[in-house]
């Protein structure tokens, strides 16, 4: 990968994951709220949508920024070594190396954002420093596997250059089906994120929150949030890809 491809892959991905974060946001709290275990309405129900926004604003920018460069430039070296008709492998590995090095910006940001979503009297700032306080660096990184699992894709190769339209449907529509099925996955990582710091849904273990929720709320619990999860990621594919190739292309 060559300079001007580096720099524009970065401010593309950072435009376009800022566009979506901003924009969507009080989707994602509503989401955040329907999935935590206190309840929609216990959570804040329908006020103060926009708690935990800087957080996001904070990690918006460098989270797209280094998915999309880790992705270009895995891409660009695998595909210079490996035969043409491993295309689509290649795009799956990129993808999921891009996500394991993303969500090294994207979990801090999303445990204060989560947690500020779900106790919006407290603020960012104070969610960030009891964080920081109670539980140390690590806190921060609370649900990094639920997180990576939750988000790692399969991209698939397309044989011919796709207009930016074109792009962002198929983000769309591939964001949307994505959305619905790891739903469960998103409110593992929700429920793990908000956890208490001394309780068993705090280490982590994805299988026994899915079990617990499973035995305690059913398949709604599973699935709660699905609603504004698949709108808020249907719509954030269609912005996210219409914009970063939109971006990139002027860049280059």
């Amino acid at each position: 990968m060559d300079r001007t491809e580096f720099l524009a892959s970065l401010l593309a991905g950072g435009v376009a994951g800022m566009c979506v974060d901003l924009t969507l946001f009080p989707l994602d709290t509503m989401k955040t709220r329907l999935q935590s275990p206190q309840g929609f309405y216990k959570a804040g129900g329908f006020c103060g949508i926009y708690a935990g926004v800087p957080s996001a604003a904070l990690g918006s920018f460098p989270n797209a920024a280094l998915f999309f460069v880790t992705y270009e430039y895995t891409k660009s070296v695998l595909g210079s070594c490996v035969s043409t008709n491993k295309a689509p492998l290649i795009h799956m590995l990129a993808a999921s190396l891009g996500e394991v090095v993303a969500c090294l910006v994207r979990v801090p940001s999303e445990v204060v954002k989560q947690r500020a979503q779900a106790c919006p009297s407290l603020g960012t700032y104070k969610v960030f420093v009891d964080t920081i306080r109670h539980e140390g660096i690590l806190g921060l990184y609370r649900g990094y596997g639920s997180t990576v699992k939750r988000e790692a894709v399969w991209s698939w190769k397309q044989n011919h250059v796709v207009d930016s339209w074109q792009a962002a449907v198929c983000g769309a529509f591939a964001g949307a089906f994505a959305a619905a099925v790891t739903t469960p996955l998103d409110v593992a990582k929700t429920r793990i994120m908000l956890a208490k710091a001394d309780s068993t849904t705090a280490t982590g273990k994805v299988l026994p929150v899915l079990c617990s929720i499973w035995k305690t709320q059913g398949i709604s619990g599973l699935f709660s949030g699905i609603v504004p999860r698949v709108t808020w990621i249907s719509l954030g594919g269609f912005l996210f890809l219409g914009t970063y190739d939109k971006v990139h292309k002027v860049l280059q």
